[in-house]
C-alpha cells in the first residue's frame, strides 16, 4: 500500500512551486488545500518510452502495399482530406 499524499497549504509562505515539483518527481503525491480544504493533487507523470534510439522499432513489420495509392486515399478519407 503506499503512503498517503502529503498535505501542503496554498497559504503557507514557505511553499513554492520548484520544491513541490522536485518531491513529486521523486515519486511522492501532494495535496494543495486551501483554508483546509483540498483543491488540487499533484502526481508524478508516468515516464514516456524513448524511441529515438536505434532499435526503438525492433519487430516493426509494414505490408507491401503500406505505401499505395489505395491505402493512402483511404486514410486521407478517414481524416477528411481526400475525395
Amino acid at each position: 500500500m503506499s503512503e498517503p499524499a502529503a498535505h501542503i497549504s496554498i497559504d503557507d509562505p514557505e511553499v513554492n512551486l520548484s520544491r513541490i515539483v522536485d518531491r513529486v518527481e521523486h515519486g511522492e503525491e501532494i495535496i494543495i488545500d486551501r483554508a483546509g480544504a483540498p483543491v488540487a493533487k499533484v502526481i508524478p507523470l508516468k515516464p514516456r518510452v524513448n524511441r529515438t534510439g536505434r532499435g526503438s522499432l525492433v519487430g516493426l513489420t509494414m505490408s507491401d502495399d503500406w505505401n499505395s495509392r489505395e491505402v493512402n486515399d483511404s486514410i486521407g478519407r478517414d481524416f477528411g482530406l481526400a475525395p
